[in-house]
């Protein structure tokens, strides 16, 4: 009988470390699976908490948006009744930078359109006539605010700006029949006047092109 489990010693020993080694492997196979669960679990839980900041955020956009547009911009002055000739000569407007009335033919490009130089005034006009907002300045105007508005305008459609050195004003803000003057382009009312009259319900062309005109 000895001689027996002499014989049967070594077959044992190597079923336990068998045994040993298949217990090691289906518990790292438990872990494994916790973690891949643990980690699906925490990216959909972030995609859950993701989305709804995200939900949120345009949620609180749409309704700022909204809101902008629903409300006065407090300070602006108000033109109506405004002619809309195509005339091919200068025209004496009773507002400066002129917010609307007879002017030329061709509109300025205002597809975010920066100028450095002034621009025909009739031109602008007629840009405002399909929904653009005219960013004007004087050489008062400060570097910062300048950037700060190039960089709002580069970036919007249907808007555009150049210096009008006989202003009232160092920062003016112009769309059909709406004019607003600010001391800094920081001002709340900048971005209001901007998502309330590009293309707002002042345009007496809306859609009509903002590309295809003059280029100065």
């Amino acid at each position: 009988m000895a001689s027996v489990k002499k014989q049967n010693t070594p077959s044992a020993a190597r079923r336990a470390k068998l045994e040993e080694a298949r217990r090691k492997e289906r518990a790292r196979e438990r872990r494994s699976r916790i973690i891949t669960i643990s980690a699906a679990v925490a990216v959909v839980a972030g995609l859950v908490v993701g989305g709804g900041y995200l939900m949120n955020a345009a949620d609180e956009q749409d309704k700022a948006e909204t809101a902008a547009k629903s409300s006065p911009v407090q300070g602006e002055k108000s033109w109506d009744k405004l002619a809309q000739n195509h005339v091919q000569k200068k025209v004496d407007y009773p507002m400066n930078p002129p917010v609307g009335g007879d002017h030329n033919p061709v509109w300025m490009n205002c597809d975010a359109d920066v100028y450095t130089q002034e621009i025909p005034k009739e031109n602008a006009v007629h840009s405002l006539e399909h929904g653009a907002v005219w960013v004007t300045y004087t050489s008062k105007a400060k570097p910062a605010d300048l950037k700060k508005l190039t960089e709002r305008v580069s970036a919007t459609p249907y808007s555009l700006m150049s210096p009008v050195e006989d202003q009232g004003a160092p920062l003016m803000l112009s769309a059909w029949g709406k004019q607003l003057t600010v001391k800094s382009a920081a001002d709340a009312r900048v971005a209001q006047f901007f998502t309330k009259y590009v293309q707002g319900p002042q345009t007496p062309e809306p859609g009509a092109a903002c590309s295809g005109g003059i280029a100065k």
